[in-house]
């Protein structure tokens, strides 16, 4: 059965970015050795997904940091060709479906707000694995926008390190 899992980095009142949509203040975390389950994550999934803001913020990395995984970037902004790259519009349902019909797959749905909400207003997120970073903004790029239904969650797992970060897991409901 193919899968969402919107894995994401928050402060603890609720940005995934700053103003100017900087996530500098995830260096509060840094730890040598640390990646907070990082790896195990990236290699579980088949998939990238993000939106063009998250998108362009990437570019700025300098190396793709997805080179062996496809990566679909959902926009209506026209962009260069990238070979890492397949630049998608339209509904994420219908592009779901598509892109996953006989063929099962798990997708890491990396951001930003606009697209987790697109994708949650279609209930196509199935995984929630949110950091929570002790620190906070008081303003920002919030994770969650207001979206057409109430959301049921399931906490499947709390995880606490000691640079202070926490994960939460939670499952989409059926009931």
């Amino acid at each position: 059965m193919s899968q969402i899992i919107l894995y994401i980095a928050q402060s603890i009142d609720g940005y995934i970015a700053e103003r100017d949509g900087s996530v500098d203040f995830l260096s509060c975390v840094d730890t040598p050795g640390e990646d907070y389950g990082y790896f195990d994550f990236y290699k579980s999934i088949d998939g990238v997904i993000m939106g063009a803001n998250t998108y362009e913020q990437v570019k700025g990395f300098g190396e793709f940091p997805y080179p062996d995984k496809p990566c679909y970037v959902f926009t209506n902004r026209t962009y260069e060709s990238h070979d890492q790259v397949e630049f998608v519009s339209g509904n994420p349902l219908e592009w779901f479906k598509a892109e996953t019909n006989n063929n099962p797959m798990r997708f890491w749905l990396v951001g930003g707000s606009s697209i987790i909400k697109s994708f949650q207003d279609e209930d196509l997120i199935d995984e929630f694995i949110i950091s929570v970073v002790p620190v906070m903004l008081g303003a920002g790029i919030p994770l969650f926008q207001s979206h057409k239904s109430p959301y049921n969650l399931k906490l499947k797992n709390v995880e606490d390190y000691p640079s202070g970060l926490v994960q939460l897991t939670y499952a989409k409901s059926n009931t």
